[in-house]
């Protein structure tokens, strides 16, 4: 008797139904619908209160879609087809393209949208963080400004031994909802010299205010560029805000190993240092030493790891240290949100990533969504994988809406709504 008691006690517990006065919490139960499809590429989404959603589509442009279900195609990049207005030094290649955008926290006094885009007006080519205004009707831009015009970009020929150009771009933009200035993620290049420099302001996570100047507090150490939040930064293409404290942290995707979120500090180094003859490393190819082949005969990612840490801290013991390490492997983590909500059960205030499984020199493929239960201090995470309710993708976003749900946009050139039941 006492014993179907217990196992009643646990199954109404798994059930987030009280149990002697206590409730238990579980995760919600999830649907999914497409909001929109056949799309080339969505890389980002962006939300006003009223449900209107910006998206970038990586080799075509900027587009917004209404609360009636309306897609306007705002900016086209070179060659692209249909948009009002189209920017001809705007182009897509490889990794680069367009791909973050944000919308301004004053946006209902000033309408800016920011979009992170390749282009061409300088040379080198280099990534923009660009300020438009959008019309009342959101049918066209104007205003534009480069608040940011010298973000790295790769250029490299076909044959490169660590892929061709638009490599390691970085390009998530988000505005803190607790100091309102925009956090930019930047990637290294597969350049051995750029996480660590403190004037190259690729691998790197920018906080800046909507003029493009470095936002006050950022405390990067002397000789630094002062836009510059952190460093030491591999390929970050996720950043988010905790609830509550406003904590961010990124999303970033590791070498032959290791995936990795982290709690970011002002000023602080995430400990990424490809550099060819530091560390006790000799030379390797192309002054990169991301890729060695010291790791190619390691099966095991914990070997791999012992050569080119994603985080060296026995080079530098004072790195941020991340909460959650994707258990060695190297997976494409893309994109990261926290959840806010009663809705959400558990996963209220958990942190949400996204994977676009690429199955990296031999690792498991892992096309999938993981819950983070991170640590209070940042330094340890429980993960829950996600029973998907739509067919897995290459999943490249992942949005909370003002509605609460949860949106996911995927390689395959799908927007689905995730709603928790």
């Amino acid at each position: 008797m006492r014993r179907t008691r217990l196992i009643s006690c646990i199954l109404l517990a798994s059930s987030g139904i009280a149990v002697s006065g206590a409730v238990v919490a579980a995760a919600p139960n999830l649907s999914a619908t497409p909001v929109l499809s056949k799309l080339s590429n969505p890389w980002d989404m962006a939300f006003l209160p009223d449900g209107t959603m910006f998206f970038t589509e990586k080799c075509n442009g900027l587009s917004v879609r209404t609360p009636s279900g309306t897609v306007n195609r705002l900016l086209g990049m070179k060659d692209s087809k249909g948009y009002d207005t189209t920017a001809n030094d705007l182009f897509c290649d490889g990794q680069a393209g367009m791909s973050g955008v944000a919308v301004d926290p004053d946006f209902a006094k000033n309408r800016f949208i920011y979009v992170y885009s390749a282009s061409s007006m300088s040379q080198p080519q280099a990534n923009r963080v660009m300020r438009f205004v959008v019309s009342d009707d959101a049918t066209k831009l104007s205003d534009r400004k480069d608040i940011v015009a010298d973000i790295p970009y790769k250029t490299a020929p076909s044959d490169h031994p660590f892929g061709a150009s638009g490599a390691h771009n970085g390009g998530r933009i988000r505005f803190s909802p607790g100091d309102g200035f925009l956090y930019v993620t930047t990637g290294d290049t597969h350049n051995g010299e750029v996480p660590q420099s403190p004037t190259r302001i690729g691998g790197k996570v920018l906080r800046i205010d909507r003029e493009g100047k470095a936002a006050p507090g950022n405390n990067a150490p002397q000789g630094f560029d002062p836009r510059i939040f952190t460093y030491g930064h591999r390929n970050p293409q996720g950043i988010a805000f905790r609830p509550g404290s406003n904590q961010p942290f990124t999303a970033e995707n590791g070498p032959w190993h290791t995936d990795e979120v982290t709690a970011l500090k002002a000023g602080g180094n995430a400990g990424w240092d490809p550099r060819p003859n530091v560390n006790g490393r000799g030379d390797c190819p192309d002054k990169y030493c991301g890729y060695s082949p010291n790791q190619m005969g390691a099966v095991d990612p914990k070997e791999r790891s012992k050569f080119m840490p994603m985080t060296d801290l026995k080079a530098y013991p004072n790195a941020m240290k991340p909460a959650w390490t994707n258990e060695g492997l190297s997976q494409g983590m893309s994109s990261g949100a926290f959840l806010s909500g009663k809705q959400w059960k558990d996963w209220d205030g958990k942190m949400i990533v996204s994977h676009m499984g690429i199955g990296i020199h031999g690792t498991p493929v892992g096309n999938r969504l993981d819950v983070l239960d991170i640590s209070a201090d940042g330094q340890t995470a429980k993960r829950t994988t996600v029973s998907l309710p739509m067919p897995a993708g290459r999943f490249r976003s992942v949005v909370q809406g003002p509605d609460g749900n949860l949106y996911v946009a995927t390689d395959e050139g799908e927007i689905y709504k995730m709603t928790p039941n």
